[in-house]
């Protein structure tokens, strides 16, 4: 852990994490891992999409493949698996690799879930059982009275590692963010997570922050480049959906808030949408410019409660971006 400041130079208490594309070349997965580890990062985070890999098949090569990254896994859809067989798998993996795992659990995507046939009537009240019972059963107790979804009761796992991995709710909306408060270890925040939707999400959390041992991460597009405009031209393109109403939790904190909707409005498309964005408004709602300015974003969000600050790499070249992001990382990190 670093001390707290927002200039560029200090370290941050947080730390610092990378996330592995969805759309990586399977044949780049492990070198990328390998290296982001070389590079200094303090975490790793793999994600679960639909139609592309699995959170859990991906999280076990990684981490057998690195030696002391931490893999967070986001993330696992609740409705996806039975609450047993995956503190199973998560406990496993936690007993292989002690200490390095972080389970990232959510509602998933409304309509990927839908196609899948796995949305419930009522997201929260999963989210809220299915959270409780894997906690519980990866520290070795009896599973809880069954409940709407959830159902378990006096399930036992006898395989139980020493060291329990964080359960974190990746969520955005208020009541699901409350119940990370009430029933994770934590929150994760998709892109984009500037310091006002990080301080935004801790109060409906509860005001829960790092001071209590809780888990808050975020996930923001990133790149890093001595010529600014290049890096902020690089993340433009992945704001796109920042306009659309599943975002309204990330835009509503920005004090820019109603010009971003009028600015969308008037647009024709997503891409005209981002590529006539202000610059400013690139710099709040991503971590992109130069070393020093990609790491005085990353400090500003540690300070804004994150405890880890996860960046997405942009452009065609994961790899080559993945070395470039690393710039960003404090010098005594």
């Amino acid at each position: 852990m670093h001390e707290t400041d927002t200039t560029p130079d200090t370290p941050a208490r947080g730390r610092v994490g990378v996330m592995l594309p969805r759309d990586l070349p399977v044949q780049d997965v492990l070198p990328y891992a390998r290296r982001a580890e070389e590079l200094g990062f303090d975490q790793i985070w793999v994600v679960e999409d639909l139609g592309f890999r699995g959170g859990l098949a991906q999280a076990g090569p990684v981490l057998a493949s690195t030696t002391h990254i931490t893999v967070g896994i986001g993330i696992l859809p609740a409705g996806a698996r039975n609450v047993c067989f995956t503190a199973m798998e998560l406990a496993t993996l936690a007993q292989l690799y002690p200490g390095r795992l972080i389970a990232g659990i959510g509602h998933g995507m409304p309509h990927w879930m839908r196609q899948a046939g796995a949305w419930p009537a009522s997201p929260l009240t999963l989210l809220k059982e299915y959270t409780t019972a894997l906690r519980l059963l990866m520290r070795g107790e009896p599973g809880p009275t069954d409940g709407r979804y959830v159902r378990c009761e006096g399930v036992v796992l006898t395989e139980t590692p020493d060291i329990v991995p964080p359960v974190i709710l990746g969520v955005r909306g208020p009541k699901s963010q409350a119940a990370a408060g009430e029933v994770a270890d934590g929150l994760l925040l998709a892109e984009p997570a500037g310091p006002a939707y990080i301080a935004s999400s801790l109060r409906h959390m509860g005001n829960a922050s790092n001071a209590d041992g809780r888990e808050i991460v975020s996930y923001d597009n990133a790149a890093v480049d001595d010529d600014e405009d290049a890096a902020l031209n690089r993340v433009r393109d992945g704001l796109g959906a920042i306009g659309e109403p599943d975002w309204a939790a990330h835009i509503d904190p920005l004090p820019f808030a109603t010009e971003l909707r009028a600015h969308r409005a008037a647009c024709a498309d997503a891409q005209q949408f981002t590529r006539t964005m202000p610059a400013a408004w690139i710099r709040e709602l991503s971590i992109a410019g130069t070393p020093d300015q990609a790491r005085a974003a990353i400090n500003a969000r540690h300070a804004a409660g994150a405890t880890s600050v996860v960046l997405t790499p942009t452009g065609p070249d994961a790899l080559a971006a993945l070395d470039s992001l690393a710039r960003a990382l404090n010098p005594r990190h």
